[in-house]
């Protein structure tokens, strides 16, 4: 029995020291407990504990923030071209605006500028953003522009001047064959050649009388746009040495009067009639009463100047007037007259076509273009047969003396000869500080 309770009896696994420390343990993890939930405790109630005790170091968690989606910047365009041939403002502006748009922009802008006065060669602008008009600018000429801009509620239409950076500065040349290489020598364009040429048109020819040696001056305004050249504002002052004569004359405005050149004693250096209708031509047979007529082959009367010139060069009425007949004939062309006054009448014969509106009546300038060179009628080749009558008779255009226009008036001469002294004195190089600051600031209205 007693082996059989020794066989059955299973004692526990291990040692009895090894149970009692594992009973030790479980006694204290009450105690552990209670200790950890006193630390817990006074870090809730009094913060970070006093250094020397054993802190949990967690490591700071990085937050990134979303993604930010920039707007995209607008689709801004610019396209830059000149008036072609036939275009017209539906063809301009037609994948903008509907037809019915087109028509209200077309009576919106008659007040201001017709579109029926855009001219081909001249620069236009359309802006675009993000594929909606934004804007329209059409350089009306080298003054102002029509602009056309989107509005809130209907677009805007305006005609505004163009803004120019103005430079004053003096120029010279030397006549070796023409004026017009004297210029270019200078460094300067041809615009300048015909704005001197304007000037001096009522005493020098500058197709008979100019000489190698003549010599000019000018003081001109210069124009930029955006830092690049951009032509000639006025010519302020200008003089011309001719066969031994010297011309002189001054941009200035007689009050309300149009703005005029005056030499410096104040009389206008206009007369009633140009020296020529040409600016620049060769003259290819002149005032006689007795010419051998090249086609013809007899001989007869030819009390006219004959300008040979290209075909469509522009033809100027010598005079304010009025024109009195206008047509074609067999022998004369394309021909027009004109009356200037009770006495004067003068006759431009074979020109190729006339200049726009012409017509019987009409109420001509002074320069004002009338038609263009060629060579209809009795002509052997391109030129204007230019003839001047005095009371029904023939007289040599050359030979006529005529007054000058009216002077600076009495209430405005003393203004006059403040503006002459400093503008005198860059002309013959005798400017000082002084002087040049006397000058007034430079506008940029143009007259030629």
């Amino acid at each position: 029995m007693n082996r059989q309770i020794k066989r059955d009896f299973q004692p526990p696994r291990g040692s009895f020291q090894q149970n009692r420390q594992r009973r030790s343990k479980r006694r204290f993890l009450p105690a552990i407990f209670l200790l950890l939930g006193l630390t817990v405790a006074g870090l809730l109630l009094f913060g970070t504990p006093p250094s020397g005790q054993l802190q949990a170091q967690v490591a700071p968690v990085e937050i990134s923030a979303p993604p930010v989606e920039l707007p995209t910047p607008p689709d801004l365009k610019e396209y830059a071209d000149v008036i072609k041939p036939g275009e017209t403002i539906s063809a301009l502006l037609g994948a903008y605006f509907s037809p019915q748009e087109i028509h209200a922009l077309n009576k919106q802008s008659k007040k201001v500028f017709p579109f029926t006065r855009i001219c081909a060669g001249q620069p236009y602008k359309i802006c675009t953003t993000d594929e909606q008009f934004e804007s329209f600018t059409y350089e009306i000429d080298g003054e102002e522009q029509l602009i056309i801009r989107a509005g809130d509620d209907a677009p805007i239409i305006e005609k505004v001047p163009i803004d120019y950076q103005v430079e004053t500065e003096l120029v010279r040349g030397v006549i070796d064959s023409s004026l017009f290489e004297a210029v270019a020598a200078a460094g300067e364009s041809s615009e300048l050649a015909m704005y001197l040429a304007d000037i001096f048109a009522w005493d020098i020819d500058f197709i008979r009388d100019i000489r190698v040696g003549d010599t000019f001056q000018a003081l001109v305004e210069k124009r930029y746009r955006e830092d690049a050249p951009a032509g000639y504002g006025k010519v302020l002052a200008a003089e011309f040495a001719n066969r031994g004569d010297s011309f002189r004359a001054i941009y200035y405005q007689d009050g309300d009067n149009p703005p005029s050149y005056y030499d410096p004693d104040g009389k206008s250096v206009r007369k009633a009639f140009l020296k020529a209708p040409l600016s620049f031509s060769r003259i290819s047979s002149g005032f006689s009463m007795k010419r051998f007529h090249p086609i013809t082959k007899t001989w007869k009367s030819h009390p006219a100047i004959d300008y040979a010139a290209p075909r469509g060069t522009p033809i100027k009425t010598v005079g304010d007037g009025t024109i009195t007949r206008i047509g074609y004939t067999s022998a004369n062309g394309n021909f027009m007259e004109i009356r200037h006054n009770n006495s004067y009448t003068t006759l431009y014969l074979h020109m190729s076509k006339f200049a726009r509106n012409m017509k019987k009546g009409k109420r001509v300038s002074q320069g004002q273009v009338i038609g263009y060179v060629g060579s209809t009628g009795l002509a052997t080749g391109p030129h204007l047969c230019f003839r001047m009558r005095k009371n029904g008779a023939p007289v040599n255009p050359d030979r006529v003396k005529v007054p000058a226009s009216r002077p600076v008036s009495e209430a405005n001469m003393a203004e006059f000869r403040a503006l002459v002294e400093p503008r005198l004195a860059r002309l013959e190089g005798r400017e000082t500080n002084q002087v040049a600051q006397a000058e007034p600031s430079a506008a940029t209205e143009l007259v030629q």
